[in-house]
């Protein structure tokens, strides 16, 4: 989706597909901006046609009334051609505008929508680029450069037209110069294409090292690596100045071509067009007139070249909106997709084998039973597969072999919506937006009422740390929660939990990030919301999990043993090496221990 080295599409087939998918419900206002683009053309035709008059019948023949009438003439004209430029102005600036808004609610709609193995694989910043960048880009190629290749073409036209019927001869000699131009022209509209795809790369790069600097700008400072960062952003800086460089350089190339052959067809037609008024063949006002509108002329011919270069940039930017909009979920509900009917809520793994990299599995023939109603814990080391399996429950990807059912439904018969709508997650990693406490503890149910939110805010023990709060649940949390602490970010997303009051719970160490204090609190609270549900944890702390109905030890995506805490701990096995590891004096032994013993534990096991 995201390859700098992409072969450019041809310039037909994109302008076809912007033209069927995002420009055509706007045809009506595009004829109306066509027919004022057309008279801007044709009034400004006139202003050359009008020199011929000036100086054949008013300057040479002493005409008084045309001296009054072509004034007003010249008058109307340019009340004319400015009213033309504001309407296809404004109108084209509406469609391009409205363009640009339908294409991020497009793309928006499409990411959240995408499967999570999209935004694993590209940076957010990317993304964001792709946003704000790349369809900003598009937005400027249609409401301007569009505009202003037609606005100029049809000025052309008008030009082209005068001057052919004030004398042909002329013309001839004065146009066989410009298709000399379009191979230069098209040669370096082809190098802007490739070298606009580079720089809205290297853009993209740059704002996802941006993001990823200023969300870790604490670790930034505390390991002292402010002097590195600021050399990987010169790095990245001078890549986008180097490519900046060759944009304005292919820019500025065309304008001493266009100058050049402009001057060769200006000099030949002063040449021989003057040899004709002196032989008595043309009238002075005639040539004048002539040269009027080939000056004239050579404006929007110098404009077309610059504005292809232009037109090249929006249609590189279109070609990476359009491999982000082409990108199809694999993660998709089928056609006779039903709501699911959570009945009793018992999750099942059915000889599931799955690969987030071909050849790579996370987990290998695993089979496993969360009986409805009860608590079942995965635990294992990093890289067990324990989140893996939570995210096959969440269907955030589909198994690569087997199945997992809900109340012996396949999920993937199920309507996402549903499926989701019956579990609540509450994971390691708090996920708080940028909006008030009480909007983030009703994410999962907007329409709470301001009671329910509080009940839940309470049941989580986080009442009484937001009450105390100058604005309470109306305190706005700032960016992923960073105006809390991970304690109190913690017990919203509790909250949150508790408040959806799903038949289905999946906790990843939900109480980790909590003083003993409020672990206390909220490990009573959870045994209430988890009363009569059926409840996945992934457990960390073992101490947290003595209870629970059922334990499932995961070693290299593989059941290593399965049972109740006191017989896995009799059976001498995987749980009962990691209990033991846990309690050890030195907790930090405890990760470096558990990985390297991990292949052992795991032969053991079997």
């Amino acid at each position: 989706m995201d390859d700098p080295n992409a072969k450019p599409l041809r310039t037909s087939t994109l302008v076809r597909r912007l033209l069927r998918e995002h420009i055509r419900p706007y045809a009506g206002r595009l004829i109306v901006a066509g027919l004022c683009m057309a008279l801007v053309a044709g009034t400004t035709a006139l202003n050359a046609w009008l020199m011929q008059p000036v100086l054949d019948k008013v300057f040479l023949e002493k005409d008084a009334t045309l001296l009054l009438v072509i004034p007003l003439a010249v008058l109307v004209v340019a009340i004319v051609k400015g009213l033309a430029n504001f309407g296809q102005a404004y109108t084209m600036n509406y469609v391009g505008l409205n363009i640009v808004a339908a294409l991020q609610r497009r793309m928006y709609r499409h990411l959240v929508a995408a499967d999570l193995a999209l935004f694993h694989g590209t940076a957010s910043g990317k993304l964001t680029a792709r946003f704000v960048n790349d369809v900003n880009m598009m937005r400027q190629a249609v409401s301007t450069t569009l505009t202003g290749m037609v606005k100029d073409a049809l000025t052309l036209v008008f030009l082209v037209g005068l001057m052919v019927y004030q004398d042909w001869r002329l013309a001839i000699l004065a146009l066989i110069i410009f298709p000399v131009a379009i191979l230069p022209v098209a040669r370096l509209g082809k190098r802007m294409r490739r070298v606009s795809t580079g720089v809205q790369w290297e853009i993209g790069s740059f704002s996802a090292f941006l993001n990823e600097t200023l969300q870790g700008i604490r670790h930034v400072k505390a390991y002292g690596m402010e002097a590195h960062e600021s050399e990987r952003a010169d790095r990245t800086i001078g890549k986008m100045l180097k490519l900046y460089l060759r944009s304005a350089y292919t820019r500025a190339i065309s304008t001493p071509i266009m100058e050049t052959l402009g001057g060769i067809a200006v000099a030949l037609v002063i040449y021989y067009g003057g040899s004709r008024v002196i032989a008595g063949e043309t009238t002075p006002g005639t040539f004048f007139s002539f040269i009027a509108a080939l000056i004239m002329a050579y404006q929007p011919a110098k404009s077309l070249a610059a504005l292809n270069n232009n037109l090249q940039e929006g249609l590189s930017a279109a070609q990476r909106v359009f491999a982000l909009l082409d990108t199809e979920p694999t993660i998709r509900e089928k056609p006779d997709a039903a709501p699911l009917a959570v009945t009793a809520g018992t999750i099942r793994l059915e000889d599931v084998t799955f690969a987030y990299a071909p050849g790579e599995p996370a987990l290998h023939d695993v089979s496993l039973e969360v009986p409805a109603g009860s608590l079942v814990a995965l635990v294992g080391p990093s890289g067990a597969g324990k989140s893996t399996v939570m995210n096959l429950i969440l269907r955030f990807y589909d198994p690569t072999e087997g199945r997992v059912t809900i109340d012996g439904t396949d999920i993937r018969e199920a309507t996402l919506s549903s499926l989701r709508g019956a579990i609540a997650l509450v994971s390691q990693d708090v996920t708080l937006f940028d909006d008030t406490i009480g909007a983030n503890i009703a994410y999962g149910r907007p329409g709470a009422t301001q009671a329910e939110i509080e009940a839940a805010a309470r049941d989580a023990a986080a009442h009484d740390f937001i009450a105390a709060l100058p604005q309470g649940y109306d305190t706005v949390v700032g960016e992923r929660g960073v105006k809390l602490s991970g304690g109190e970010r913690q017990r919203i997303a509790i909250a949150r939990a508790m408040l959806k009051d799903a038949p289905i719970l999946l906790l990843d160490e939900a109480t980790s990030s909590l003083d003993s204090e409020s672990e206390r609190h909220i490990q009573r609270a959870l045994e209430t919301l988890m009363r009569g549900r059926t409840t996945l944890v992934i457990a960390h702390r073992l101490s947290t999990v003595r209870h629970a109905d059922r334990i499932i030890a995961l070693v290299d995506g593989r059941v290593a043993e399965t049972g109740r805490h006191a017989e896995l701990l009799a059976r001498n096995g995987v749980y009962a090496r990691l209990h033991a590891l846990q309690m050890q004096p030195d907790p930090a032994s405890l990760t470096e221990e558990w990985e390297e013993g991990a292949p052992a534990l795991a032969a053991g096991g079997r």
